[in-house]
């Protein structure tokens, strides 16, 4: 199969192809199986070619950013994971415009050096992406965001890839963004463009370090997980319940499956060991899951993305 995959898909482009990869180990949780191959295109153009050869051949793909909210089974997947880690998607630029500033990221741009890099320029807009962990595509594909905000914010648009390689550019009016969603029709965000505020930096970084700090008083940065497990839910009312406190109220703090365990300091963060396995992770999930079903009547819906051959994985 890796002769095939490399002789009729990627024998002609400028790609770096590697066969059975073991892609549980690039995420947060480092728990998990293997990839039967994983492709880091070195040019937009190789990746248009790749999406286009995999759709017309049925080849199943994936997209791997930062792993920083991803599971993948102990199994592994099937197919062909992409990695846009190529210095050409992970570039960044800027364009003032009157007393707005747009930054244009490559979606492969790591989210925290994109941020640190605005407040180095006085540039305010990302602030609240703060302590996330994610590539910029990563992060606009699930509106990754907290209590300070959501990357969709300051978003103003979003360029990304069909499935057969064409170049679509959308506004942010026309999509749909809501809490840790997004409707984005296409397979790949390629780019997108921010438009940030000029700020005194000293107070930007102020605003950052408060919100690290936050942070670290609340969650286990230090640990292996995948931040939020699951997805706060939304009541009857309109109003969403913090699923933390929900996990902590049934009290499951501190409860494990094999190397996986709920964090004592923050009741919605699995973190893991390094004798965990992903079905661990999996396991302690659908115990907190019906634990808290079964005292409050409310299902939990994941927050975290789950990899794996079994479609009913972690449902």
């Amino acid at each position: 199969m890796p002769t095939r995959f490399q002789s009729t898909l990627f024998g002609d482009l400028d790609v770096d192809p590697k066969f059975d990869v073991a892609i549980g180990a690039m995420t947060h949780f480092v728990v998990g199986g293997r990839a039967d191959m994983l492709v880091r295109p070195r040019s937009a153009d190789g990746l248009s070619m790749i999406l286009r050869r995999c759709h017309e051949s049925q080849f199943p793909f994936r997209i791997l950013g930062k792993g920083a909210n991803l599971l993948v089974d102990d199994d592994g997947v099937d197919g062909i994971v992409v990695k846009l880690d190529d210095d050409c998607f992970k570039q960044t630029r800027y364009h003032l415009t009157n007393d707005i500033e747009s930054l244009h990221a490559m979606a492969g741009a790591d989210l925290a050096t994109t941020l640190m890099e605005t407040v180095r320029n006085g540039l305010d807009g990302l602030t609240a992406m703060a302590g996330i962990p994610a590539s910029i595509g990563g992060a606009i594909r699930m509106n990754a965001g907290g209590k300070f905000g959501s990357i969709s914010d300051s978003l103003e648009t979003i360029t990304c890839l069909t499935s057969m390689g064409e170049l679509v550019t959308h506004a942010k009016k026309d999509i749909r963004f809501s809490y840790r969603e997004s409707r984005i029709a296409e397979p790949i965000v390629l780019s997108a463009t921010f438009a940030l505020q000029k700020c005194d930096p000293i107070k930007i970084r102020d605003k950052v370090k408060e919100i690290f700090a936050w942070k670290r008083s609340r969650q286990p940065l230090s640990d292996s997980s995948a931040g939020c497990v699951f997805k706060n839910p939304l009541l009857q009312d309109g109003t969403r319940i913090s699923a933390g406190k929900l996990i902590d109220n049934a009290g499951l703090k501190g409860v494990s499956v094999g190397g996986a365990s709920v964090s004592n300091q923050h009741a919605n963060f699995i973190v893991t060991t390094k004798d965990a396995t992903a079905r661990n992770v999996i396991d302690l999930m659908q115990k907190v899951r019906e634990r808290v079903e079964e005292k409050t009547q409310i299902h939990l819906k994941n927050e975290v993305v789950i990899w794996s051959k079994d479609p009913e994985v972690g449902r």
